[in-house]
């Protein structure tokens, strides 16, 4: 009896030992869990945030609105955007170099076209071949009211912007808003509004590619150039702007 009470007891001892072998072992587990964890959190949380041109968070290509239209700003498919380049800087030469007129060559362009399939519809009786089919064409009601209110909402929010700004409320942005289009007349003034749109085609086909090209470097040039102009703004604003007196504007409510 001795004996087997002794036995008894041994296992007991085992099994208490046991368990707090495991229970040692897991909490020492999940420490080293926790402690792995916090080292994985401590990088992302101690990282510097990145500074982007203009405040951007998204890539460039979801900046120009993503899909076909930034593929093609981006030379996403080679072929696709010198095609359209090409095609543009041909219709500016045509216009602008040679003095072609936009009326003289749509007028043109149908005569060809109509002399074209009148003559081949005309002649498909006597050569026994199918005369053209001819497209019919029809423009949706749909798109064109989406359009059209898409342009509303636009113009609406310029209209507010230009009087939130005239009404004197902030003078940094009437000041950026001045200076802009005072630039913008000079550039007006050098050539005329199809150059203007060709530059500016072709300023959309080449600095967006080339900044994702070298983001990094021209992300961090701008960065020290934002810190310099800040601190020339804020010698200007101390000696100029703020002894400019402006009292509070208040927006009268109709009764």
């Amino acid at each position: 009896m001795a004996d087997h009470e002794d036995s008894k007891l041994e296992s007991v001892k085992e099994n208490v030992t046991e368990k707090f072998h495991d229970d040692d072992s897991s909490s020492s587990s999940s420490s080293s869990d926790s402690d792995d964890e916090k080292k994985k959190l401590e990088p992302s949380a101690s990282k510097p945030k990145v500074y982007r041109l203009f405040g951007r968070e998204q890539p460039v290509h979801k900046v120009l609105g993503g899909g076909k239209p930034a593929d093609v700003f981006l030379w996403r498919s080679k072929k696709i955007s010198a095609g359209v380049l090409g095609g543009v800087t041909a219709l500016w030469v045509l216009f602008e170099l040679l003095d072609y007129h936009l009326l003289t060559l749509v007028c043109h362009a149908l005569i060809l076209a109509l002399a074209i399939l009148f003559l081949w519809s005309n002649a498909s009786t006597f050569i026994n071949k199918s005369s053209p089919r001819i497209p019919e064409v029809c423009i949706p009601e749909e798109p064109v009211l989406e359009f059209a209110s898409a342009l509303r909402i636009e113009i609406n929010w310029g209209f507010g912007v230009l009087r939130e700004i005239a009404s004197g409320r902030d003078l940094k942005t009437f000041l950026s808003v001045i200076a802009g289009l005072w630039i913008l007349s000079v550039v007006g003034s050098w050539c005329n509004f199809l150059s203007l749109f060709y530059i500016a085609f072709v300023i959309l086909h080449t600095v967006p590619v080339l900044y994702e090209k070298y983001e990094d470097h021209v992300d961090a040039f701008s960065e020290k150039a934002m810190i310099e102009i800040k601190k020339q703004y804020a010698v200007f604003n101390a000696k100029v702007l703020s002894k400019i007196p402006r009292g509070p504007l208040k927006d009268k409510k109709n009764a």
